[in-house]
């Protein structure tokens, strides 16, 4: 009878131990094929630096025209580039006088799109959990669900819901604060979330500035 038992036992943990190896070989590999092609995107690093740079002065030149226009921070700006991958550094404090980035830290998008690829879906409509483009002017602080936030007001057509979905500037603990690429960070309801210290960081422009500030997110 003991043996029996013994031998039932020594059965059970057999099938558990192979199942779990199975798994774990199963998942391995899933786990490589998920950021594979990810990491590949991000190889020629140079070539992509460069890209991005061309990208934020083109973007922060239309920023200079907006900004006169309208009244904002004349001095800096917030740029938000949604085609670099979520892992890496995207969201910059650029200085406007000096033609240069001051700061630049990690920022999530929206849930409605996978963050697992490069290709993000961006949406301005309520419930879609979707990262919305455009420019938006930087509203008061307030403490929230998430501690510090910003009430965002959008400016444009593509982004005028953001204040009705609730979209704000605040931080969470998920968000790093150093890039992690090729692998992604956190995701949002749509709201552009940074890491606690970085959102310290911009709480000092904004405390400095005068003017309202603008905040861009483009792709």
């Amino acid at each position: 009878m003991k043996f029996a038992k013994r031998s039932l036992l020594l059965s059970i943990v057999l099938v558990i131990a192979i199942s779990a190896f199975g798994y774990l070989l199963w998942y391995k590999t899933k786990f490589s094929d998920i950021y594979h092609s990810t990491y590949s995107l991000h190889a020629n690093k140079p070539k992509v630096n460069k890209e991005i740079i061309r990208r934020l002065k083109q973007k922060a030149l239309s920023a200079k025209d907006y900004i006169s226009e309208h009244g904002y921070n004349p001095e800096k700006c917030f740029l938000l580039d949604m085609k670099i991958y979520s892992g890496e550094k995207r969201f910059f404090v650029y200085n406007l006088k000096k033609d240069s980035i001051e700061t630049a830290g990690l920022v999530t998008h929206g849930s409605g799109s996978d963050n697992r690829t490069e290709d993000l879906t961006f949406s301005n409509i309520k419930n879609s959990n979707c990262t919305s483009l455009g420019k938006y002017r930087i509203g008061r602080d307030y403490t929230g669900k998430f501690g510090l936030a910003y009430k965002l007001y959008g400016l444009d057509k593509t982004n005028n819901n953001a204040f009705e979905r609730f979209v704000v500037l605040h931080a969470h603990e998920c968000v790093p604060n150093t890039e992690v690429s090729p692998f992604p960070i956190c995701v949002s309801l749509g709201c552009p979330t940074v890491a606690p210290a970085f959102l310290t960081k911009l709480k000092t422009y904004l405390d400095e500035s005068e003017n309202p500030f603008l905040l861009w997110i483009y792709n």
